[in-house]
């Protein structure tokens, strides 16, 4: 009984995993959509408009399936879920903005340091040790940023800078999500990811809004949002087979993604410096990983 019990949590933990891929591969398509429709033409605010229309039409209708309930809708704390939507937005209309100008391996890997920050900023904002580790941690990745982007460089781009913008809104929000869970529903905070960035970006979309000029680039446009909500929903059935500790090297997959896509649509592959920063930036996010794995399963006493 006991192997048969140790087989069927293998068995979960396997199929986390493939959720968890497929996640990524997932939101992959955002990013190389994106891009393939800027080059095109299509402004990023519009981009990103479709981006939560999705995201909020569907949140509403799971919101609404159980019938109109006002407490789906408040919140005891309403200001940090609306931050939380405003950040996450944000994040979002960086990331289109960078993925314009700069190749998917180079965004990936800045985005990859949102964790970095996470845990550079846990100690101020979330009254979280960190320890000598995790501090050498985050130094080798910070120093794997400097290396892909090559801010002294001849070739360095202005769009780096929108790209780490977008990093640095991406961990704000991890940051407040971390801070809000176990305080306002999952379904609730989605629906307000999903309706601040419908509200806020709404005009933009309406006041710059280009069609496309074929049915692939259609496909493509409609296809943003619901990649969005498929991908959160992938992810979060992928922790209910697996716990964060075995799933969370998995996300690098991300990267092997963009790679892929940016090879195969736009005929480019990452340079050296791309490749030695992205390393960088993977090991220290598995420095990370280990060194909580490792406290985790300590006894609750005082860290160093």
């Amino acid at each position: 009984m006991v192997g048969l019990a140790a087989k069927a949590n293998e068995d979960r933990a396997m199929f986390g995993i493939g959720l968890m891929l497929v996640a990524y591969l997932t939101f992959s398509f955002i990013d190389a959509g994106v891009k393939w429709l800027a080059i095109a033409g299509l402004p990023a605010l519009q981009l990103a408009f479709m981006r939560y229309a999705a995201h909020f039409l569907i949140s509403l209708a799971i919101i609404l399936r159980g019938g109109f309930s006002k407490q789906s809708f408040t919140s005891e704390r309403p200001v940090l879920v609306l931050v939380r939507g405003s950040l996450i937005m944000m994040s979002t209309v960086f990331n289109f903005f960078a993925v314009r100008y700069l190749p998917l391996t180079l965004t990936s890997t800045i985005l990859f340091s949102a964790p970095l920050i996470v845990c550079a900023l846990s100690w101020p904002l979330l009254g979280e040790r960190v320890g000598p580790w995790r501090w050498f941690a985050i130094i080798v990745g910070f120093c794997g940023i400097i290396i892909a982007v090559r801010p002294f460089d001849d070739e360095f781009h202005w769009a780096v800078i929108i790209s780490l913008m977008a990093a640095i809104s991406f961990a704000m929000y991890l940051i407040l999500t971390r801070k809000l869970a176990g305080k306002v529903s999952t379904d609730t905070m989605q629906f307000y990811s999903g309706a601040v960035g419908f509200v806020v970006l709404a005009p933009f979309a309406v006041f710059t809004w280009q069609n496309p000029t074929n049915l692939l680039d259609w496909l493509v446009l409609c296809g943003l949002g619901l990649a969005g909500w498929a991908g959160h929903q992938l992810l979060t059935n992928a922790y209910r087979f697996a716990p964060a500790s075995i799933l969370s090297p998995f996300a690098y997959s991300f990267i092997l993604y963009l790679t892929a896509w940016s090879f195969l649509l736009f005929n480019h592959l990452p340079d050296r410096w791309t490749i030695i920063g992205a390393v960088f930036i993977v090991a220290a996010g598995l420095i990370i990983w280990l060194r909580e794995r490792a406290l985790a399963k300590r006894p609750r006493l005082s860290h160093p």
